[in-house]
């Protein structure tokens, strides 16, 4: 089975991705990390001006099948969280790399933004 993995995000082995772009990214978790949890019922994520670490817990996503951690791929403050998977969790499972993402974040200097797999490394891992 091939899964979708985009070439202009980098990703945590854990199944997180983050999309580069400027001093605030997209975080939220890959397709292949939505079809081995199953349906998503429930996320728990942190508020806004929260710190989040580099392959640090951030998070819960609930499935039927398990609940699962959330690692930040990147340190950084939260500065947006998207509220819409409070009553639709299942946009992680229809929509994990757009309308299923899960923070935003500014990144501090030290992003750890250089210790992420690139798109072709992370593949790998998962085919």
């Amino acid at each position: 089975m091939s899964f979708e993995v985009p070439d202009d995000r980098k990703y945590l082995e854990s199944h997180e991705w983050v999309e580069t772009g400027d001093d605030t990214v997209r975080v939220g978790i890959t397709d292949f990390a939505q079809d081995e949890l199953g349906d998503v019922v429930f996320v728990e994520l942190p508020g806004e001006g929260d710190a989040v670490g580099h392959e640090e817990e951030f998070g819960v996503v609930e499935s039927i099948k398990a609940v699962s951690d959330l690692y930040s791929p990147v340190n950084g403050t939260v500065v947006a969280v998207n509220d819409a998977l409070e009553d639709q969790p299942e946009l992680v499972n229809e929509d994990p790399f757009g309308d299923g993402w899960m923070l935003e974040v500014e990144l501090d200097e030290d992003s750890g933004l250089d210790d992420l797999l690139s798109a072709e490394e992370y593949r790998e891992q998962v085919e």
